[in-house]
């Protein structure tokens, strides 16, 4: 329902204007409000907030221009007022359209009808005066939006840029230390390969001259025998860790010349474990294989038989003083990789404590329960890795260790 505020000191007039508005059909029905003074069409009009205010010229107290400005400035966006006039001059109509009015109308030259339309073609005319304002405010806040995001990402696009040109730096940079690292390390192996190399001739030369010492040298002291025993054993430790280095930098230095062929793990182990007999025997070990699941790899023979020698005889070497070693190799396949798995029931590793410690070089956990150079676990890892697969470990102090080793196989 349209709010109509009739503001005429003309009581006839008004009543006239009544009936017309009442008695339209066509349109939405209307609530009629009466103002016959200046003053009582603003305190009626800051009441009842009109949709539209029909206005006469000629009033008591004031006239239609005047009182136009005053509407305008209680509402400022959305005043739809029609003026009336009696004289119908050009100039009056121009000063009400100039002072907020939407139209005019001339007294006793208009009808129901053209009174209907006048005031329906004003309400219509102001809600889409208010309907383009509200759009062009939202307009607007959205280009202001727009505009702050725009900002923000050519902030951020500088910003990404400067990281960018950060991050090609700090690549170069590391490429840079990567070539030298690649060098030092080349460097390094180049020396321990030829250090190692160096060192087994006057070693076999010291244990030659020891054992002529021994054979032919009379020494009185009771701990003779004790010493040389502890000199064999310094003697034996020092060519194998020499040979044993070697062995590490000859992976280093040659990892993809060894030939790819399908091996038998059972084949392999057979061999392991001949070379291992003395072990077995000295620690009443059984050995127990499956290689149901995965029968054969594609893989490099020796590389494997190197992995499954040292771990074996890690097995052996750490078995648990208090129990008859077992040590279980199995093999099968787990998300879509061939595992070799050796499980023992010796002496265990701490992994919370020497987890990231376990493929170091010369790194030892029981240095108690056996001589060694703490070489053949690192030896297994670089292996392993330089074919692209990786070691998993489950170990228990004093209950066993399982080595999980996922080959990467080559096809």
């Amino acid at each position: 329902m349209k709010k109509i505020l009739l503001v005429d000191d003309n009581e006839l007039d008004r009543v006239l204007y009544k009936r017309y508005l009442s008695r339209q059909q066509q349109y939405e029905r209307m609530e009629l409000y009466e103002a016959a003074s200046g003053e009582e069409a603003l305190t009626l009009f800051e009441t009842i907030q009109p949709d539209c205010v029909l206005l006469d010229f000629n009033l008591l107290d004031t006239d239609g221009l005047t009182l136009l400005l005053e509407l305008k400035k209680l509402a400022p966006d959305n005043l739809c007022a029609v003026m009336i006039t009696g004289g119908g001059s050009e100039q009056l109509a121009v000063g009400a359209l100039n002072n907020g009015a939407l139209d005019y109308l001339v007294k006793r030259q208009f009808d129901q009808e053209l009174l209907c339309k006048t005031v329906m073609h004003a309400i219509e005319k102001n809600e889409w005066r208010q309907y383009v304002a509200q759009y062009h405010g939202e307009l607007k806040n959205v280009n202001h939006q727009l505009r702050a995001s725009v900002e923000e990402l050519t902030h951020a696009r500088q910003q990404i840029h400067q990281q960018n040109t950060l991050l090609t730096q700090t690549n170069e940079e590391l490429a840079s230390t990567n070539q030298e690292l690649a060098r030092t390390n080349a460097d390094l192996d180049n020396f321990v390969y030829a250090a190692s190399h160096d060192l087994r001739q006057p070693a076999n030369n010291l244990r030659g001259l020891f054992e002529e010492l021994r054979s032919a040298a009379t020494i009185a002291d009771p701990d003779a025998a004790y010493m040389w025993q502890l000199f064999d054993e310094s003697l034996r430790a020092l060519t194998m860790t020499i040979t044993e280095l070697a062995d590490v930098v000859q992976v280093a230095r040659q990892p993809d010349e060894q030939v790819t062929e399908l091996v038998a793990f059972s084949d392999v182990t057979e061999h392991v474990l001949q070379t291992l007999h003395p072990e077995i025997q000295a620690a009443h070990a059984v050995v127990e294989t499956d290689f149901a699941a995965l029968p054969e790899l594609p893989y490099g023979r020796s590389n494997l038989r190197t992995i499954l020698l040292n771990l074996v005889s890690n097995a052996l070497k750490y078995r648990h003083p208090e129990r008859a070693a077992r040590v279980q190799v199995r093999t099968y396949t787990a998300t879509g990789q061939p595992v070799l798995e050796v499980q023992d029931n010796g002496l265990g590793i701490d992994l919370q404590q020497h987890g990231n410690d376990l493929f170091q070089l010369f790194r030892r956990f029981h240095p108690q329960a056996s001589t060694g150079t703490g070489v053949g676990l690192f030896l297994v890892n670089r292996l392993v890795q330089t074919q692209g697969g990786h070691i998993e470990v489950d170990s228990q102090p004093g209950e066993g260790t399982t080595f999980r080793v996922f080959l990467r196989s080559a096809q």
